[in-house]
């Protein structure tokens, strides 16, 4: 899903491009005619409305995925735990909560998934990650909201640049929210394992 998402956050760039690239001709007075203008608008509005269901699909699922990690967190290390497993959901949704509640989750999960002997909380990868979706939830709304509100091209135009930019930071998101996934899901089942391991032979 995290994959599907990328694709369609590229699909709205390129259509992005395509509607700023008409709007830079019609105003460069390269064309008289706003029936490229039409089909632009149309293309992007579409692709718009996928990527926010995509979003809402994607969110829903790392969610869960998350969930399902605390699980094994907590058979793990379940006293590194820092949080309830409910904050899996309310800290995204609470105000500046959400800046900072999601990476104590994570980090406490990554900790879990390291040996007993060397478990730190934090990785520079996390914290690359993290800084990317803030960098991209930071950029998300204004783009679209300058651009419902631009009464001239070149307005458009301005907002349109904000979204490319946005939909740029979405991708890169993305990208390393899969290494997150990957890497977190691999280390948490063999810990998990390694656990089960150790309680057979000392039983």
């Amino acid at each position: 899903m995290l994959a599907c998402f990328a694709l369609v956050t590229v699909a709205t760039e390129v259509a992005g491009w395509h509607r700023y690239q008409v709007l830079l001709a019609l105003a460069l007075k390269r064309s008289d005619e706003g029936e490229a203008l039409v089909r632009a608008d149309m293309w992007f509005g579409n692709l718009t409305g996928w990527w926010q269901a995509t979003f809402l699909a994607t969110m829903l699922l790392f969610i869960l995925w998350l969930d399902s990690m605390r699980s094994l967190a907590d058979t793990v290390w379940p006293q590194g735990q820092r949080r309830h497993r409910a904050w899996v959901l309310f800290g995204w949704l609470v105000p500046l909560g959400q800046l900072f509640i999601p990476k104590m989750f994570i980090n406490d999960l990554w900790a879990a998934a390291q040996p007993a002997m060397r478990r730190r909380r934090g990785n520079p990868l996390l914290t690359i990650w993290w800084l990317t979706v803030l960098a991209a939830g930071a950029w998300a709304t204004d783009g679209y909201s300058a651009l419902k509100q631009a009464a001239t091209a070149g307005e458009a135009r301005q907002a349109l640049r904000h979204v490319m930019l946005s939909d740029g930071l979405r991708i890169g998101a993305a990208a390393l929210t899969i290494a997150v996934v990957w890497r977190l899901s691999g280390l948490l089942h063999h810990a998990k394992d390694s656990e089960a391991s150790a309680d057979a032979h000392s039983s």
